[in-house]
């Protein structure tokens, strides 16, 4: 129940949409590695609240309950074809070239840019471990582009106005949508970095070091 209290604690339960319960779902299945079984855990919780405040009045309907559950297919795993990799923005080409989870990335300050050595520092992971990532010549040349242009020296990724960007959510899901490339999210950015990894020799210990994964059953998967 934590993480639902840490988004929706101080909303009024009436203002609370099916599609901002749906948006939530799915930003925290990126962020987390969820399957689709711990996503249909999370709804009926949803679901619960929402019945105990519709009985005592305070709403007219239960929205979780218009949140369609996730198909439990979990052996599915989605990642860019070639030919759908047609918009090279910097943000995009860092996320394919260094495999960081898109909070890792948009939380990255440049303090933690190594150009000289060409490596990144993560210091906010899933894990709560700092670990390092090796820039290839397209994350550098991604980099430079972005410290080129007008910046401050606190945050890599922000606006115009220098204020901190949390996201791709302003661009990506527009563009995925105009291509028409269907299925697809931030996360499974990783799963192409992954599986290239995998289709040119790299060993899957390799693998899991720089995916920054626990155990390596998540890296076989």
């Amino acid at each position: 129940m934590k993480p639902i209290l840490d988004t929706f604690r101080n909303r009024a339960a009436g203002t609370i949409t099916p599609q901002e319960i749906g948006r939530w779902l799915a930003d925290e299945a990126d962020e987390n590695e969820w399957s689709p079984a711990t996503v249909n855990r999370y709804k009926p919780l949803f679901s619960f609240t929402f019945r105990i405040v519709l009985e005592n009045g305070k709403i007219e309907y239960n929205p979780a309950r218009l949140v369609k559950r996730r198909r439990e297919d979990n052996a599915r795993i989605r990642w860019l074809l070639p030919a759908e990799e047609k918009r090279h923005v910097p943000e995009l080409d860092i996320a394919l070239h260094t495999g960081m989870r898109r909070s890792e990335q948009y939380s990255l300050k440049w303090a933690d840019v190594d150009f000289m050595n060409r490596i990144i520092t993560i210091r906010h992971t899933k894990n709560g471990e700092v670990r390092y990532i090796k820039l290839n010549q397209t994350a550098l040349a991604a980099f430079e582009d972005l410290f080129a242009r007008p910046h401050d020296d606190g945050y890599v990724f922000t606006n115009s106005h220098f204020e901190h960007l949390l996201s791709s959510r302003h661009w990506f899901e527009p563009a995925v949508t105009e291509a028409e490339i269907e299925g697809f999210t931030w996360h499974c950015l990783r799963h192409t970095f992954a599986s290239r990894l995998v289709m040119a020799g790299v060993d899957l210990r390799t693998v899991q070091q720089l995916m920054g994964h626990k155990t390596i059953q998540m890296t076989c998967r």
